[in-house]
């Protein structure tokens, strides 16, 4: 049975620390992108999070990597920092519009991510879901949400997420909930407890592990050591693409995790 794609990297590729870390030290700054292309898979930028691109932004970073990468893109704070979440739309499309096509198929998931305060309601949030465009012009896009609060640990909330198709981030943290409910046609991972003090941000058993969930999810299962909120719903077998981010904790080592990731999976 074939196995859908699994990618794995990093939040941005501007890190002060990384200059010393993992860039070359005579690599110049407006090439760090390419590198970091050359040796990750996908990159989570962080940046859309916090001010807009402009189409030519989105398309030279697309010339800036090889075939077969991926960007995933934070959605704007404006989308999802609001009391009430289903009077975001006039920001959602704004985004959806700003330019994101021009990434073409290297475009990945639009991840939504909520305050670490806000709570679930299911009529607003399934409002919200209503509001995620399937589209930006002829580009098919796939949806990730992010909660942060213990509230959305819940059956309801893996349900609307399901009917609408939209993946939910499994986080491993120490401060968010684990719900590794599988929702969508993929699944999206976002690792947070990396220590710098490791030369790849997290000992070797616990890369090994990663690693064969990662295989299970893209072979169509669902790893069977991690909390779902809705574990009597089983997702359908069937082969999903996965994305793994190292981000947060350990950060300066987290290009050296998603190296050492992606090695154990290319030598299954």
């Amino acid at each position: 049975m074939r196995s859908g794609t699994i990618r794995t990297g990093i939040g941005g590729w501007t890190f002060e620390p990384w200059d010393e870390t993992f860039y070359p030290a005579d690599l110049p700054k407006k090439r760090q992108l390419e590198y970091a292309a050359s040796k990750l898979t996908t990159i989570e930028v962080n940046g859309t999070f916090y001010r807009s691109q402009k189409p030519e932004t989105f398309g030279a970073w697309a010339e800036q990597v090889p075939d077969g990468f991926v960007f995933s893109l934070k959605a704007p704070r404006y989308a999802v920092n609001r009391k009430v979440l289903a009077e975001g739309g006039e920001s959602i499309q704004r985004f959806v519009d700003s330019g994101i096509a021009e990434l073409g198929e290297k475009l990945g998931p639009l991840l939504w991510q909520f305050a670490a305060t806000k709570q679930f309601d299911p009529d607003d949030f399934a409002a919200f879901l209503k509001l995620l465009p399937a589209k930006a012009g002829a580009i098919p896009l796939r949806h990730v949400v992010e909660p942060r609060h213990q509230s959305f640990a819940c059956p309801e909330f893996v349900d609307l997420c399901r009917k609408a198709g939209a993946a939910i981030v499994m986080a491993e943290s120490d401060d968010y909930p684990q719900i590794a409910d599988v929702t969508a046609d993929f699944v999206y991972l976002r690792l947070q407890k990396g220590d710098e003090t490791i030369p790849t941000a997290y000992p070797a058993q616990a890369l090994d592990r990663w690693a064969e969930r990662a295989r299970i999810w893209a072979a169509g299962g669902q790893p069977d050591d991690l909390q779902r909120a809705d574990p009597d719903h089983p997702a359908p077998n069937r082969p999903r693409d996965v994305f793994v981010y190292f981000i947060r904790s350990g950060k300066p080592r987290a290009p050296h995790a998603a190296m050492a990731l992606m090695d154990r999976l290319r030598d299954s």
